[in-house]
């Protein structure tokens, strides 16, 4: 690894450490406004530049009730930023050629052919044109703890739309419906596959399913301030009131998971770290995140390590739903196979939410986390990107700490801002 100037500082709650090359001066500057002016907690941000590192930071605190420090091996769920990991092990087996992401699900899951979903191809659970995106029936406490019983339910239901017709994102059903085609085809939970195949070659400290003696390394969530009495509400959160709306099931009707917690059902209890919980229970750091993009960002392989084919990844980057309003989230929303590409630029707009933007470019492809997480990979500027934190933020996708990091990043590259929400190169 090149030698990089250190960094350390202090900031209002705790030290950042780490390392930084010169030329991305502007990500420390950004790290340390999160924290100074952002209401950052914990976090960890990381960067790789043509296959070598060149920013890993980390500071703050990581359990607040404690004042424990944020460290260089702190981990913290990355809610739906897990989609990418589990998306990447679908797209392992494709590109080896024993997964047909054009074929019927029940090809390899014949129990998933009920409820007319017998015709539904493997890539509409990737695109979110599938329709399961939530479970109509009530799910029972630790419900997402038990996969079989997860299974069971997504093979019972009915899809909410004609499948293919519109996309609406699979919040939390993801991680199922995809995990049990790999774990059908490739004879290994999720978890298991994931790491033997992914996080074990790579070297990654990334886990679906954590084993417990990693457990003292976990930063704990903290929730953001809840909205103010003047603030507008989205359309999103009027459906979520109505107990029989697609965005209840998707949301809400999760058997304790997204409840508040600290109960022992809820995503930060040791019960849901645990689970392998493919949409939104992966734990990691940014350096993980970043480290799983890095052999995407350089044409498939890495320091020896091969995950895709070059037709793989241009798969994986290219855009497959776009058209119209999101059905689940109600905002537009643009998915390739797996993954999430750059939306319009909402910070202009007044009556848009800021948070509802990803601006990145658009040879970028990754996936977001509730509460402002994310990893993704830059083909075009072999870049990769992982930034994780424990103070939950508003938004269906980053919020301003995420995005001026991101900023940061490709204004080091030399990389100009548009209106459309893309970075481009100057």
């Amino acid at each position: 690894m090149a030698s990089f100037p250190k960094v350390k500082m202090t900031v209002n709650q705790g030290e950042i450490n780490g390392f930084c090359d010169a030329r991305f001066a502007r990500v420390v500057e950004e790290f340390q406004q999160n924290f100074q002016q952002r209401g950052e907690v914990g976090a960890s941000v990381c960067v790789t530049l043509e296959g070598e590192t060149v920013v890993d930071m980390w500071g703050g605190i990581a359990r607040p009730v404690t004042n424990a420090p944020w460290k260089e091996d702190t981990m913290s769920v990355v809610f739906s930023s897990t989609k990418g990991a589990t998306s990447l092990c679908a797209h392992i087996l494709a590109s080896r050629g024993k997964l047909d992401l054009d074929a019927p699900v029940a090809q390899y899951w014949p129990e998933f052919a009920q409820g007319g979903k017998e015709a539904i191809p493997v890539k509409m659970l990737l695109n979110h044109q599938a329709g399961l995106a939530g479970v109509r029936d009530l799910l029972p406490p630790g419900a997402f703890f038990n996969w079989e019983g997860m299974i069971h339910a997504l093979e019972r239901q009915e899809p909410w739309w004609k499948p293919g017709s519109q996309h609406g994102y699979h919040a939390l059903t993801f991680g199922w419906l995809v995990g049990e085609v790999v774990r059908r085809v490739s004879g290994k939970s999720l978890g298991t596959f994931f790491r033997e195949e992914v996080a074990g070659p790579l070297g990654l400290d990334f886990w679906i399913g954590l084993p417990e003696e990693h457990e003292h390394r976990t930063a704990l969530v903290t929730q953001s301030p809840p909205p103010g009495p003047g603030d507008p509400v989205s359309p999103f959160f009027v459906a979520m009131s109505d107990p029989t709306s697609l965005q209840f099931a998707a949301f809400a009707n999760t058997g304790g998971y997204t409840a508040s917690g600290p109960n022992e059902l809820y995503f930060d209890s040791r019960a849901a770290h645990a689970a392998e919980i493919g949409a939104a229970g992966g734990i990691t750091n940014a350096r993980g995140l970043a480290g799983m993009y890095a052999p995407l960002a350089n044409g498939g392989t890495l320091h020896g390590v091969s995950l895709v084919s070059r037709e793989s990844l241009a798969r994986m980057s290219a855009v497959s739903s776009a058209s119209g309003l999101d059905t689940t989230l109600l905002l537009p929303t643009r998915f390739s196979l797996g993954y999430v590409k750059r939306r319009l630029d909402n910070r202009r707009e007044p009556m848009a939410a800021p948070m509802d933007s990803l601006i990145l470019s658009e040879a970028a492809f990754g996936h977001p986390g509730a509460g402002g997480s994310i990893g993704f990979a830059d083909p075009e500027a072999r870049l990769s990107f992982g930034y994780t934190m424990n103070r939950m933020g508003p938004g269906s996708v980053l919020n301003e700490r995420g995005q001026s990091l991101v900023d940061a990043v490709y204004l080091s590259l030399g990389y100009t801002s548009k209106a459309s929400g893309a970075w481009m190169k100057g």
